[in-house]
């Protein structure tokens, strides 16, 4: 069945459909763990954009001052931006390429070093780690993004 595009009613029997569902699942949890990991840091920086998020800290001109920015807030955020530049393509290139009729063993082989990488870059971007190591764990990514994307195009477009 190599190279023949998944029918929609047999998706769930699909191994490679079952890898991708469950590696998006895992990476997209993790991007949404970073909008809390920015939360509890704009909450205990007391670091806030919007004057009403600073109700629980005063009224009028002494809570303005919780409206600042945070260098461990930016930090956690600019992570997240960059799970949103990076797992959104991922979902879309990927549910394509698990579509395209990959070889399970390179299907799992692709997400798991993606997964794995973004893994490893959020702790390179938070704890933070010395570069090239965030950078790396970045191109490895992106370039199975890449791969993918190549693979689906290989199929589709017989290139």
């Amino acid at each position: 069945r190599r190279g023949e595009m998944a029918k929609s009613t047999q998706l769930i029997d699909n191994e490679v459909f079952r890898a991708y569902a469950t590696y998006t699942a895992i990476v997209l949890l993790k991007m949404m763990l970073m909008s809390l990991i920015t939360a509890y840091f704009r909450i205990t920086r007391k670091a806030f954009v919007n004057p009403e998020d600073t109700g629980a800290f005063g009224k009028g001109e002494s809570a303005k001052k919780y409206l600042r920015t945070d260098p461990d807030v930016e930090r956690a955020r600019r992570g997240h931006l960059n799970d949103l530049e990076n797992i959104v393509p991922f979902v879309g290139i990927g549910l394509l390429y698990a579509l395209s009729g990959p070889e399970l063993s390179t299907a799992l082989l692709h997400f798991r070093i993606f997964t794995g990488a973004r893994i490893f870059h959020t702790f390179a971007y938070l704890l933070p780690l010395p570069q090239p190591g965030r950078g790396l764990s970045w191109a490895v990514a992106y370039s199975v993004t890449i791969s993918m994307a190549y693979k689906v195009l290989k199929t589709a477009w017989l290139l």
